[in-house]
Formats: C-alpha cells, sequence, structure tokens
C-alpha cells in the first residue's frame, strides 16, 4: 500500500505496527524538514496519528497543549495530533486548520478515527472486509495488485456518467467509502459510526453589509498562514480574479521572495490565458513558467492518473493540471491556487441562470418556445465558453424547478442522451427541503459535490501525481465563514457576479484583470475529438467493457460521429466515456475486481 502512494510522498516512509493495528505514511515534507517522521506515536498512551497535510494553525495549537502539560517535540505540524486526540476526543478535529486527512489509532479502545478536512481538499477511502479496517487517501493503494476484491457500484457508475465524479460517500467500488468533507468514521467494537463536525452553513446563517477592511484581515492571515512554511513554494495563475488574487496577496506578504507563477498555454486562442497571466506575473515581479498543452500528451497523462489515483473523473482540465503541475514540481514542492472562490462567493453563471429562470418560467408559452428554437438552431463553436453554449444549457432547463434545474445544467451528460446510451438517469438527491435562498442552496450544493468531489480531487489527484502539494487559501475556514454572511446583491447582481470580492479585489488588482470575463481553466477537447484524438477516442468509445455497466458503444460511436460533422457538441458526453473507457481497462488489467481475497491482520491501514 505505501509503495502504491510513494508519488504523493517521496521524501519518506515510514510504519508502526502492532498486534492489531498497522498504519503507515508517506510523505511529503512541507513544514518540519527532517523531524517530521511519520506515524506520530503517543508514548504514554500508544495513540498513533497519521496525516495526509497540513495543520496551518499548529504553532497556536502547540501552545494550548504546552499551557495543558502536552508539550510538543517533534518541530512539524502534524505532531500536534495526538496530543490534540488525547485532549479532545473525537472533538479534536473541529480545532484543527488545513487541509487534511487524519487517521488516529487508539489501542486502548481498539478505536480507529477517520477525519477528513472540512472543504474535502484531501481524499480519505475506507473499507470493512473479512474483520478489517482497510483505509487510504488512494484508491489504487487499496486495490491495485490484488490488495482488495472489489466490485461494482453500478449506481455509483451511473451518476458518474451523468456529473463526471462520485459525490462521498460513493465511489466506483461498492464496498470501497468516501468520507465527506467535514466528515468523521469512528470504528471500534461497537460498529462504524459517522458524524459531520462542520459543514458550511450558508443557508442557515444570518446576512449582514460585508466590511472589505474586515475581509482583508481574514484573506491576508489565510495566504500566510498556507505560505508559513519550511520549502520554497509557488502559484498557479491563470490571469484570472482568483488566482490573481491569491497571487497579488502573497506578494504583499512576501516582497522580496522569489517566486514562480506556472501558467498554462494552449495553441487555441480562445483557451489561452497566457497573455493576461504573464501581465499579472511582470507586474508583481514573478517568474512567469510557460507550460504549453499538446492534444496527444492526453492519453498517457490519462492512463498515468488512472493508475496512481484508482478513479475515474470526466474533468478534461484534469489532465494539463497534472501536466502544470509536473513542471512545477521540478522547481517546488507546494503552489498556492485560486480554487473555491467560485463556490463561495457566487462567481458561475448558472448563479445568474438561478436568478433569471423564474422570470423565463413566467413568459408566454409561445414566446418560451419560440426563443428554445433559436436557441437551438446557434451553430455550433469549437471556442470557449460561448454564449450559444450557455444558452443552451440554460433553455433546456429552465422550466424546471430550482435544484433540478441546476443538476441539470452541472450534468457532464444530460438525461437524453443518457437515455440514448442506455443509462437511467438517477434520481435527485433529497436536499435542504426548501428552506432558505436557493442561490445559497445551489451555493451549498457546488460546494459539497463539484468543488470537493470534482475540482479538489481534479487539483489534489493530478498534482500529487508528481508530489506537489496545493493550497487554496480560499478555503480557509475563515474565508468560508466569512463568505457565509454575503447577501445576494454581494454575490450576484442581474448579469454580475462575485460582486463583493470584485469590488474587495480592485485594492489590489487593476479594473483590467477583475473585470475580465470569466474563462476558467478549460480544454479545447472538442476540436481535438474532431482532429488529433478522434482515433484513441473511436477505441476508447468502441470498448467492450463499457457495456459492463449498460453503456450502448455503438450509441457511443454514434455521438463521436455527430460531434465530428458538428451536428452537435458532445465533447462533455464523449470526454465522460473516454475516462470511463480507460478506467475499466485498468480495472480488468490491475485490481481483483470480483475476487475473493483473506487479509491476514485485523487492520491494515496506510495514509
Amino acid at each position: 500500500m505505501l509503495q502504491a502512494l510513494s508519488h504523493r510522498g517521496p521524501d519518506d516512509v515510514g510504519l508502526n505496527a502492532s498486534e492489531s493495528a498497522v498504519l503507515g505514511a508517506t510523505r511529503l515534507a512541507i513544514r518540519g524538514g527532517d523531524d517530521g517522521r511519520q506515524p506520530m506515536v503517543d508514548a504514554a498512551s500508544g495513540v498513533v496519528a497519521v496525516c495526509n497535510g497540513e495543520i496551518d494553525n499548529h504553532k497556536e495549537l502547540r501552545r494550548w497543549l504546552a499551557a495543558r502539560g502536552r508539550p510538543v517535540e517533534q518541530a512539524t505540524d502534524v505532531a500536534v495530533i495526538p496530543g490534540m486526540y488525547l485532549e479532545l476526543g473525537e472533538a479534536f478535529a473541529e480545532k484543527l486548520v488545513g487541509a487534511f486527512a487524519i487517521a488516529v489509532w487508539d489501542p486502548r479502545e481498539h478505536r480507529l478515527t477517520l477525519v477528513r478536512d472540512r472543504a474535502g481538499e484531501r481524499p480519505l477511502f475506507f473499507s470493512q472486509i473479512t474483520g478489517n479496517i482497510i483505509f487510504a487517501t488512494e484508491i489504487a493503494s487499496l486495490v491495485s495488485e490484488c490488495k482488495l476484491p472489489v466490485a461494482f457500484d453500478n449506481a455509483a457508475l451511473q451518476r458518474y456518467l451523468q456529473f463526471g465524479l462520485f459525490a462521498s460517500p460513493a465511489s466506483p467500488f461498492n464496498n470501497i467509502h468516501k468520507i465527506p468533507p467535514g466528515g468523521l468514521v469512528q470504528i471500534d467494537a461497537r460498529g462504524i459510526r459517522h458524524s459531520t463536525y462542520w459543514r458550511w452553513n450558508n443557508v442557515e446563517t444570518e446576512k449582514q453589509k460585508p466590511s472589505l477592511d474586515a475581509f482583508d484581515k481574514i484573506f491576508r492571515e489565510a495566504v500566510r498562514r498556507q505560505s508559513d512554511v519550511d520549502v520554497d513554494f509557488g502559484l498557479f495563475l491563470s490571469g484570472g480574479l482568483d488566482s490573481s488574487l491569491v497571487s497579488v496577496v502573497t506578494r504583499a506578504l512576501h516582497p522580496e521572495r522569489p517566486l514562480k507563477a506556472y501558467t498554462l498555454r494552449f495553441k487555441e486562442e480562445s483557451f489561452d490565458e497566457g497573455m493576461f497571466a504573464e501581465t499579472v506575473a511582470t507586474s508583481l515581479k514573478l517568474e512567469p513558467v510557460p507550460v504549453w498543452v499538446q492534444p496527444d500528451e492526453l492519453p498517457g497523462a490519462l492512463s498515468l492518473l488512472i493508475k496512481t489515483g484508482g478513479e475515474p473523473l470526466a474533468d478534461p482540465a484534469w489532465l494539463p493540471t497534472a501536466l502544470l503541475a509536473r513542471r512545477a514540481a521540478q522547481d517546488v514542492p507546494m503552489a498556492l491556487v485560486g480554487e473555491g472562490a467560485d463556490e463561495l462567493f457566487g462567481g458561475y453563471p448558472t448563479y445568474i441562470g438561478a436568478g433569471i429562470a423564474e422570470r423565463f418560467a413566467n413568459l408566454p408559452a409561445w414566446l418560451r418556445t419560440a426563443i428554445r428554437r433559436v436557441v437551438e438552431s446557434l451553430p455550433v463553436s469549437e471556442k470557449k465558453m460561448t454564449i450559444s453554449y450557455l444558452l443552451k444549457r440554460f433553455v433546456q432547463g429552465a422550466e424546471l424547478d430550482g435544484m433540478t434545474r441546476h443538476e441539470l445544467w452541472m450534468s457532464n451528460i444530460t438525461p437524453a442522451i443518457l437515455a440514448r446510451l442506455g443509462i437511467v438517469p438517477t434520481a435527485s438527491r433529497a436536499y435542504d427541503a426548501d428552506i432558505g435562498l436557493l442561490l445559497d442552496r445551489v451555493q451549498r450544493w457546488d460546494l459539497e459535490s463539484f468543488l470537493a468531489e470534482g475540482l479538489l480531487t481534479k487539483a489534489d489527484r493530478a498534482s500529487m501525481s508528481s508530489a506537489l502539494e496545493l493550497r487554496a487559501p480560499f478555503l480557509d475556514e475563515s474565508v468560508m465563514t466569512f463568505a457565509t454572511t454575503l447577501p445576494v446583491m454581494d454575490r450576484v447582481k442581474g448579469f454580475a457576479t462575485k460582486i463583493f470580492l470584485k469590488r474587495y479585489a480592485l485594492r489590489y488588482l487593476p479594473k483590467s484583470i477583475v473585470h475580465r470575463r470569466k474563462r476558467g481553466l478549460s480544454v479545447p477537447i472538442g476540436r481535438w475529438l474532431r482532429g488529433p484524438l478522434r482515433e484513441w477516442a473511436t477505441a476508447a468509445l468502441g470498448n467492450e467493457r463499457l457495456g459492463q455497466i449498460g453503456v450502448r458503444t455503438p450509441v457511443a460511436l454514434e455521438l463521436l460521429s455527430e460531434h465530428c460533422r458538428q451536428q452537435a457538441d458532445h465533447a462533455r458526453t464523449l470526454w465522460t466515456l473516454i475516462v470511463l473507457s480507460e478506467w475499466l481497462d485498468w480495472v480488468a488489467q490491475e485490481t481483483a475486481c470480483g475476487n475473493v481475497i483473506q487479509l491476514s491482520r485485523r487492520t491494515a491501514d496506510s495514509v
């Protein structure tokens, strides 16, 4: 298991074994230098802890523990975990700030505690089999080379086809479970107990007029905490608002520090943001490092990401992010990124749609029909995030109820295309009833599903495949808490998004960056599937293994043909199927799917 995780932690590997438990860890040294070997063991109690990630408030926690007679000797940040557990029990998770997946074994109670950070920046999976508990930060560590017998979770795989990800607690396998963001699981002789120690309470929080000065203090402190490390670090910079804001505040806090800014570049003009990123980097005296993405790199990169991580993810940006991380890892072990700002501060076009859909639904039926016909007749474009693409998505779901409409807009494959493929769309999950504002509810849904299990999964698996840790200051607990108080008019107003954050950004950035049209990281996959990747796509979509989960491969090939003739834009559908096809090949070749294997110990654990 540790060998399968070696790409995440090349700096050290440690193991602690007893009659009842084996815990291990690979380490990427960010804080504590050579004094950070895991597992961490409390000599008096025998409590053992392992952690993947960072505890950003470890200095405050050290002082707190010392005042209670528990001095922490090791310099590394994760060394505070055993003492915090011994002082507070399972409530210790509430006091930690950072990005982390943690396991604590208490031999006195024969109890295992598993914890995932609030936003879900770090992954954590577990399984119970033949009286054993086995856990890891990546599925591949559990199942590769016949470590764990597994079988498909067909419902989860069908939902993957719809949304391109696996929302916790689901995974692709029916006996492997994912700890949710802000989740805690305790396992002992009494069974398995699930709890939530934190949730983003934007729906329930009373709104108030936001203060630019108050947020400035909070955000600067978040960046300071995450950049208070013992190693060199860099920045992922697209030239958009979020990454530029992280970069400019980082430079303000570290005015003399040499910093490199890593940027993806594409030859396709509408997808390339390199010129904007270079402008920001130059103004901040950052060294720009462009990373050009070529379509022929994608098949090999996808195969490697699936092999190291063990799960499919249908975000085409997963692969370029991995290439960017591979280049950055040549220079630094850590980089700061802008993830989380859109979900917290209202940055997506769908949030505009949530506000105007009801007005569209109240138009006369003949007018709605006429508008829909005009929109659907708009030609397919290979450019990035075109108005025609957004309008087509809008009219597809404008007359549905709020959360169902949002689900449709966020789908990778629409219900109509799923039906053609032979897949029955899954029923909508239960939401927060109808309490609170619709915008609050869709933002929380995005944060807990598409951010945690999509964008952050992309970032974690892509970066850690090259042993590069990504940190997101917007996902600091204090920033997330501040965002819960924002009134609607400070998030979305008319056709404008991120109202408050843009107002704040003007303190640091020029209007040309702050008010530049949002693009987001995307890939010209539509064009590439019609051109250099067509042969590879044809082979993947014709893979007979797709039939194992009910996909009609002849229809998949028909969709590719329609896409190549530009009859329709099926890029997201095709990519979702291609990733699944590649993953199914990995499952067949390198796992014990469907087989039965006995484990020799009561617990075999690894982080």
